[in-house]
């Protein structure tokens, strides 16, 4: 892609940090709120089932405003829409601090989640209309190396916070986070916009009840709610997914274009990181569990035994674009899902009498190859978008994302629960990881269907 907007070599230096802001931001805000749910409940004399409401409130505005984070930005540009998303994810943050009953958390969830549904998708498009495909997969590393902190700060960062000072401070901590984000951005972030094209209305109401089923089939069934609703849902989630699949054969300005799936590269990454990360997205969140209820472990120690995996993949994209560049989409990809699928596996080895030393290496080798997985798989699902379908290719990835990431997480803990009825615990833990391995080493298939050249855009000139 030839570089449209020219921008001066200091905002070419920042964007990729005002990007890493936003995935900071909302991996932060997703994983440090679990930890204080029970507090918060007790404090709003609410039941802790019930809190669970404030987690779906804001999974499902997710669900109903990514879709749109490619046309709003289109239409109004990117530094509007960003910032827009920013301050509107810090003041959701503040109301959170201040609420006094579940229903004000869950409203303020809302407010929160309209803004943490655009910041990620706006930001990474601004990368990708703003560098070169040649200089596109550094800046992405570079953005998305904050947001593995995330998780891993989260769960250690919402204990302290709730121990020692209140759960509200698991809100108030976006508050000057985001003041500055805000600031920064109208500053130095380029208000770019796109082909000015109508709101297509039927695809958006098809796409959202078919992202809003999915999700709450997903969010009940690894509550232990009804499996027969669970299902239900599921199924009316793909009824609209292929009726808004005849539908944008014949609609004129579709939402997401069918023509998106005719670039082989984009349909493979979206197919690959579906599968791939029904076997990945679990194992984050089972890991502490394995260690608190399979263990004994405390709570804090099972969040700091997570720091291997943050180190790792901090470590490991520095690296990144110079083994991509040496070896090749299609063989990293291949290869990693393979040894990513073979790590999980071995997680099933652990036990009460394994050594801590043994642990942390394990955890770290994990989170080393989930690194580079994930750069991968989304670098090569952008790397041919051009022209007026990268804003709805980017929203769309950033909506497979969302559905992958609660697949795994959903899929991980059913089967934890449904293998606990008939054996311990522990050996639950353990079935579930061997086969959230083979789901990994069976979706490195997909990848294989690359060809060597592709993504030679991205790293042709990380070659030596």
């Amino acid at each position: 892609m030839n570089n449209e907007i020219q921008l001066s070599p200091f905002v070419y230096r920042i964007l990729p940090w005002i990007a890493a802001f936003a995935f900071f931001m909302q991996s932060l805000d997703t994983s440090i709120l679990n930890t204080a749910l029970p507090t918060m409940a007790k404090d709003l004399n609410e039941s802790p089932l019930n809190m669970q409401s404030a987690v779906i409130s804001y999974a499902l505005t997710l669900a109903l405003f990514i879709p749109v984070s490619g046309f709003l930005s289109d239409r109004f540009g990117t530094k509007h829409i960003f910032v827009m998303a920013v301050i509107l994810f810090t003041l959701g943050s503040l109301l959170c601090a201040l609420s006094n009953s579940l229903i004000f958390l869950d409203i303020s969830r809302v407010i929160q989640g309209i803004g943490g549904s655009m910041m990620v998708p706006v930001s990474r498009l601004v990368l990708i209309k703003s560098f070169k495909r040649s200089d596109f997969l550094v800046a992405l590393n570079t953005a998305t190396i904050p947001g593995l902190i995330g998780p891993v700060l989260g769960p250690v960062l919402g204990g302290y916070l709730v121990d020692v000072v209140s759960w509200h401070w698991v809100f108030f901590i976006n508050l000057p986070i985001g003041i500055l984000g805000a600031i920064i951005s109208w500053r130095y972030m380029p208000n770019i916009k796109g082909e000015r094209m109508p709101f297509d209305l039927f695809g958006f109401l098809f796409i959202i009840i078919t992202f809003i089923s999915a999700t709450l089939s997903v969010e009940f069934l690894s509550q232990s709610q009804s499996g027969h609703f669970s299902l239900f849902l599921a199924v009316i989630s793909l009824i609209f997914l292929l009726i808004y699949r005849f539908y944008a054969r014949k609609a004129a300005a579709p939402l997401f274009p069918l023509s998106l799936f005719e670039i082989r590269t984009f349909k493979i990454g979206i197919i690959g990181n579906l599968v791939c990360r029904l076997g990945i997205s679990g194992v984050p969140f089972l890991i502490p569990l394995l260690l608190q209820v399979g263990f004994g472990y405390p709570a804090m120690f099972a969040g700091i035994m997570l720091v291997p995996m943050a180190i790792a993949s901090i470590c490991t994209r520095l690296f990144i674009p110079r083994i991509l560049g040496r070896l090749g989409y299609r063989v990293v990809l291949v290869g990693n899902t393979i040894i990513t699928g073979v790590l999980i596996f071995l997680m099933s080895q652990l036990s009460l009498s394994t050594p801590i030393v043994v642990l942390c290496l394990l955890l770290f080798c994990i989170g080393g190859a989930n690194s580079m997985q994930f750069t991968a798989m989304n670098s090569i699902t952008l790397a041919n978008l051009h022209g007026e379908i990268t804003s709805s290719g980017n929203s769309l990835m950033a909506v497979n994302q969302q559905l992958a990431i609660s697949f795994g997480t959903g899929f991980g803990a059913v089967l934890v629960r449904l293998i606990s009825t008939t054996t311990n615990t522990i050996h639950a833990f353990q079935l579930t990881f061997i086969i959230l391995g083979v789901v990994t080493v069976l979706s490195s298939i997909i990848f294989g269907r690359l060809k060597q050249q592709d993504g030679q855009n991205l790293i042709s000139h990380q070659r030596r």
